[in-house]
């Protein structure tokens, strides 16, 4: 037996009691005469004493050997601490050790294993598994666990049953790019891991199954951003003979449990907003509704003067700033140069001082009077000390440019409170959406979204007006899920597929097996997809979700631990039937 007790579990109700600890050294404390070792596990730190007059002689010369993370294991007697630690919850007592054996020594490690590390981000990753011994990561990775589990017992409640898919499937043409996998016994061919089990999932409906989840890996060969890496984890869902309405009810019901159960949060309302709606007041489908600053479209009292700017602006819209009108020169020039920024891509912007007595100060005084401002504070909501920020230009462009200030804002004034959450379902996506490039209709969120039924007529006439049986989930200002009501009719496939810019060989080859099990008696159904990494961290308070992840990439999408992805030997791509031309 390597341990008696873990070194978070004692008390002083085990005083005088012998028990057996094994973990890492956190640190020592050497006196000369006594020695005192901070022994961590995964579930606490216990504090060790080594006593000249108390330990036996070889035992006490031993532990002047033990350095930071050399596993050991000791024996001992529990007693009480003259001096506590009211920090941890072991710090009433300690261990007067007799016993010590050193079960594997340690070099020192790069960067201290504490809560508060001198190490980087880059170095941390190369050697993760020191990084996870970290309280701040282990305690992660346990909330992740967590939030599983309450996943999982949650949709079993539901009866719905958690089947495992295929991951060497089929690339298809839409959506992200796929990355490939060579058959060695299919010479020329490939599988490809799977971005979603879309397909499988809907067949398993096919197949009768009714409801169905999956705590799942998938994998997306594209450009990352903190919260995205090429390997990620989806809540997969499916459901047959349900509407829309079913499915919304379903996973407000999970998200409301997992925000009682897991951050002690009651959430009762769960308020619905089109996609029109929520590009109007926020500028994007995605919104934060925590805080205001709403967009107000300035059209109307703003393009009647001459200034050309506003005159050619196909949108003039803007927001008003709580308290911004306290803002200095120097301050609003600093949010004129972030707009400006190739990230967000805006030419400038105007701004109008609200100020407490009432008066107007602008960036545009020469071409607009007071009572000009009075309708702008109007119409974007502004209050005397406020700070109206107006941008222009092409609809979707201004929009987009300003949501990202909106959002900068917020941050800078405190108003993206972590432990405050706000969900939000957006509804009718469009179905369709034109691509210039390519010369063509792209899904806006896969091939097998069904048409709102009331649009149907338009597919023939109007496709970019019709209205995706879609709806994602929104909290805190990220997507945390998104699914639709699927076509469930061959003929209503085949059609949306041609209006993809399939032939009707090419759907066959890429989707038959969907088709053909489409003939054999497919249910309505409908889903949804969480994407778990990004849930998990939310609820953990951040929206960043490397450390919710045991062994995440970096940026450039490598594991810089392992070094992958790696070259392989020129045996190995010779039984892939592979060979590199790298000049």
């Amino acid at each position: 037996m390597y341990r008696s007790h873990t070194c978070g579990e004692l008390r002083l109700a085990h005083v005088n009691n012998e028990v057996t600890l094994a973990g890492w050294v956190q640190k020592t404390r050497d006196k000369g005469f006594m020695v005192w070792v901070d022994l961590r596990d995964r579930y606490g730190i216990t504090q060790l004493i080594f006593d000249e007059e108390r330990t036996p002689a070889h035992i006490f010369e031993k532990a002047g050997e033990l350095g930071r993370e050399f596993v050991i294991q000791v024996t001992g007697k529990v007693i009480e601490r003259e001096s506590k630690n009211k920090n941890i919850p072991t710090g009433e007592v300690e261990i007067l050790v007799s016993g010590l054996t050193i079960l594997n020594s340690a070099n020192l490690p790069p960067f201290t294993i504490e809560d508060e590390t001198d190490g980087g981000e880059d170095i941390r990753m190369k050697y993760r598994y020191l990084d996870i011994r970290r309280t701040p990561v282990k305690n992660s990775l346990m909330f992740r666990h967590k939030v599983a589990m309450e996943v999982r017992n949650y949709l079993s409640e539901k009866e719905f049953i958690e089947v495992e898919t295929p991951y060497l499937i089929k690339s298809t043409p839409e959506g992200a790019r796929d990355f490939v996998v060579p058959s060695r016994m299919n010479e020329g061919e490939f599988y490809a891991l799977p971005q979603s089990p879309q397909t499988f999932k809907q067949l398993l409906m096919v197949g009768g199954m009714d409801k169905y989840f999956q705590i799942v890996k998938c994998f997306r060969d594209e450009d990352l951003r903190a919260d995205r890496q090429p390997e990620f984890t989806q809540i997969d869902c499916e459901m047959a003979f349900v509407e829309q309405e079913d499915i919304l009810n379903v996973f407000e019901g999970l998200t409301r449990h997992l925000l009682q159960a897991i951050k002690g949060v009651e959430v009762d309302q769960f308020p619905r907003m089109t996609f029109d709606e929520a590009m109007r007041r926020y500028g994007n489908d995605k919104p934060d509704i925590r805080f205001g600053m709403e967009f107000g479209e300035l059209n109307e009292v703003a393009q009647h003067k001459d200034f050309n700017v506003f005159n050619n602006a196909e949108l003039v819209v803007g927001i008003a700033v709580p308290c911004g009108a306290s803002y200095t020169r120097k301050e609003i020039d600093e949010l004129i140069n972030w707009v400006k920024r190739p990230q967000v891509g805006a030419l400038g912007m105007v701004y109008v001082k609200y100020n407490e007595d009432g008066s107007y100060k602008s960036s545009v005084d020469k071409f607009y009077d007071a009572e000009d401002f009075e309708k702008w504070a109007e119409i974007t909501g502004a209050t005397p000390g406020d700070l109206i920020c107006v941008l222009s230009g092409n609809k979707n462009k201004v929009r987009t440019q300003l949501s990202a200030l909106r959002m900068e804002l917020a941050e800078r004034l405190g108003l993206r409170n972590s432990d405050e959450f706000a969900p939000l379902w957006v509804v009718d996506f469009p179905l369709l959406e034109w691509d210039e490039e390519t010369g063509r209709y792209h899904a806006m969120h896969h091939p097998f979204t069904s048409p709102k039924p009331e649009d149907l007529n338009l597919l023939e006439t109007n496709p970019g007006k019709v209205r995706a049986n879609a709806y994602d989930l929104v909290l805190n200002g990220n997507e945390i899920g998104g699914g639709s009501i699927r076509i469930h009719d061959k003929e209503l496939q085949s059609k949306m597929f041609s209006l993809l810019g399939f032939t009707k060989e090419q759907a066959q080859a890429q989707f038959g097996f969907l088709m053909n099990a489409f003939q054999y008696g497919a249910p309505p159904h409908g889903g949804l997809a969480f994407g778990f990494d990004r849930l998990v961290a939310i609820l953990g308070g951040q929206e960043t979700i490397r450390d919710f992840i045991a062994f995440p990439k970096n940026n450039a999408g490598r594991d810089v631990m392992i070094d992958a992805p790696s070259p392989i030997d020129d045996e190995q791509l010779e039984e892939l039937h592979i060979k590199l031309d790298l000049k």
